[in-house]
This record gives structure tokens, C-alpha cells and sequence, in this order.
């Protein structure tokens, strides 16, 4: 008998709740379930408009918010119970990379700055030799040179070749996940092809998966292997990236998908709002989709749906819909 492959990553039913000062409670992410393999490496994307939790879902995995409920488990340990030293070890394999390429740079400082912390810190290196080699294979990977580099402050370089900054200071510490929250969104579209293959090399090179949060449908087909598609903070379907964008079945995601031209018949299109307006305002405990939604039913207002498989699907797809439960149960 051997035993179950063990997981690098699993969310269970992690809920997010914020309250405001007049006391309302604002629901940012929503019984959250997700898993990763310990191997194969993936790319995991986390899809959605703004407000839908994403960002939550980020700032959660990193450590720097705590769930309302649920819990997060790293090598089938709760981050919640990590202690100082465990902590340490979590936070060099599980990196980050922002969205913003510039804000995260102390500009006073060159660029070595940022690989000297990190060397520091980690206790990476024992002599100033071994540091360089390092620094060298990590800009290498990402197709920079440390004498081009390391002796200019941020505001010499691109947003291209800061965001590769960030990508190779992320795998100098050779990192099992790295949550990367929109890094390409604020880079020049032609440098975007450059950032995604990176990410695409370490996970099939170097065994590195990453949670790929965007709001950019078209480089999650691109690069994911898996989607996320949140909605006010709650799940309405996941599945095969594939499966997900070109068979969409919730409600929500097919009029996301049918509201995006084709061009060339190429996968184009980012997130935004059908009507933001009414974001979190307009649902109590029944589904989040219901105002806008074409087929709704009264039983949607009673709870949110749960996420039932589509049993057409080469592989699991599930969808947030009651219009799916029949088919789960096998009543056609």
C-alpha cells in the first residue's frame, strides 16, 4: 500500500470577513478550498474583477492576514500554528512577487540591496564569493547580467527588468511557491511574454509552482495549468484552465467570457465589472450572482451554492450553480 502523494499547499474553507466602522460585516473571501500538489509543480491562477477577493486570497497565503475561519496548511502543517522558527522556514519557500515593480524597491538603495537582505536574512551564503555565484545564476535565469544590474537604483531600470528583479530575488531563495499577484499589469504588454515565460521555466525547470493572481483572462490561458474564478469573493467555478475559458458553464463566467471579442481567434480579454455597483451590497446568504443572473431560480436565495461537478468534463470542473446538482447526483 503506498501512501497518498503528499500536498505542498492546501486551503480549507478559509473565510475572510471585515467589518466596518458602522459595524456591517463585509465578506472578502468566502469558503475558500484550494489544493496544490506537492509535485508536479503548477501554475495556479486566481481569476477575478476587483473586489473579488483575490488579493485577500494573496495576503492570506503570505501570512499577512489571518483567516476569519478555515485554515491553510504548508507541508501538512497549519500556518496558523508555525512557530517563530517554523515561520522563518515558511516565508523562504513561499515568495512573492507584486504587482507594482517599483513600490517594492527602497530607491535610495541599489539594486544589490534587495539580493544582500535577501542573502542575509536567509543566511544564504558563508563567503562573499558563494553570495555572487548565487546572485549570478538567479539574475541569469531571468535573462539579466549582474554587471548591467546591481550598481543601478531602481528608477535606471524598466518596469520590465525591475519586475525580473523581483522574479530572480523570489528564486534565490529556490522557493517551492511563488504567489504572484498581477505582476505583469503595470509593464509594457511587449515585456509581458518575457515575465510569463520566466514563470512558465521555473515551474517546468526548476519544480516551483506558483498562485498566479490576475484579472487577465488571456496570460492565465497562457501559462496556468488550473483556474480559480472568483465573484465577491466566492469560488463560481474552477477547473482545467482550458476547460474553464472555453466551456464556461456558471452563469457569471459565461457572460464574462461572451462579453470578450474574438481576435483572430486568439484568447484575449481582461476582467472587469458587468456592474460594480453592486458589489457585496446586494446579497445576504443566497448566491452572489443573483441580481445579475438570467436563469436564476427562487432556491438561489436561500444559500450559496456549492461547487457541483460537471460530469461532461475530461477533467474536474466543478461550477458554483444549482444548475448543476442534478447532474451530480445522476438525476438527468
Amino acid at each position: 500500500m503506498t501512501d497518498a502523494p503528499r500536498t505542498l499547499l492546501e486551503i480549507n474553507g478559509v473565510t475572510k470577513l471585515y467589518r466596518t466602522p458602522h459595524g456591517q460585516e463585509v465578506v472578502a473571501l468566502q469558503d475558500f478550498n484550494l489544493m496544490i500538489p506537492d509535485k508536479p509543480a503548477r501554475i495556479v491562477a486566481v481569476a477575478g474583477e476587483s473586489g473579488s477577493g483575490k488579493s485577500t486570497l494573496a495576503s492570506l497565503v503570505l501570512g499577512f492576514i489571518k483567516p476569519t475561519s478555515g485554515e491553510i496548511i504548508f507541508r501538512d502543517r497549519s500556518v496558523e500554528r508555525l512557530t517563530r522558527g517554523q515561520r522563518a522556514i515558511y516565508r523562504r519557500h513561499v515568495q512573492a512577487v507584486f504587482q507594482d515593480p517599483y513600490g517594492v524597491f527602497n530607491p535610495f538603495y541599489r539594486i544589490r540591496h534587495v539580493f544582500d537582505l535577501a542573502i542575509r536574512n536567509f543566511k544564504l551564503a558563508r563567503s562573499r564569493s558563494e553570495a555572487r555565484n548565487l546572485v549570478e545564476e538567479a539574475l541569469s535565469v531571468v535573462g539579466l547580467r549582474s554587471e548591467e544590474i546591481l550598481d543601478r537604483y531602481p528608477y535606471q531600470l524598466s518596469g520590465g527588468q525591475r519586475q525580473r528583479v523581483m522574479m530572480a530575488r523570489a528564486y534565490l531563495l529556490h522557493p517551492d511557491l511563488i504567489v504572484a499577484d498581477e505582476p505583469v499589469s503595470m509593464i509594457d504588454a511587449s515585456l509581458r511574454a518575457s515575465i510569463l515565460s520566466i514563470m512558465e521555466r521555473m515551474r517546468d525547470t526548476d519544480g516551483i509552482s506558483f498562485i498566479y493572481i490576475t484579472h487577465d483572462l488571456s496570460t492565465a490561458h497562457q501559462i496556468s495549468d488550473e483556474i480559480y474564478l472568483l465573484y465577491q469573493g466566492a469560488t463560481v467555478e474552477h477547473g482545467s484552465t482550458v476547460d474553464v475559458l472555453e466551456n464556461p458553464t456558471h452563469p457569471y463566467a459565461r457572460a464574462l467570457i461572451a462579453s470578450i471579442p474574438e481576435i483572430d481567434r486568439r484568447w484575449e480579454g481582461e476582467i472587469t465589472g458587468l456592474n460594480e455597483e453592486s458589489q457585496q451590497a446586494e446579497t445576504g446568504s443566497g448566491c452572489c450572482f443573483y441580481p445579475r443572473c438570467e436563469q436564476r431560480m427562487d432556491r438561489c436565495l436561500s444559500a450559496q451554492p456549492a461547487l457541483f461537478s460537471i460530469l461532461s468534463a475530461s477533467e474536474p470542473h466543478r461550477s458554483a450553480c444549482y444548475l448543476y446538482e442534478r447532474e451530480e447526483d445522476g438525476e438527468r
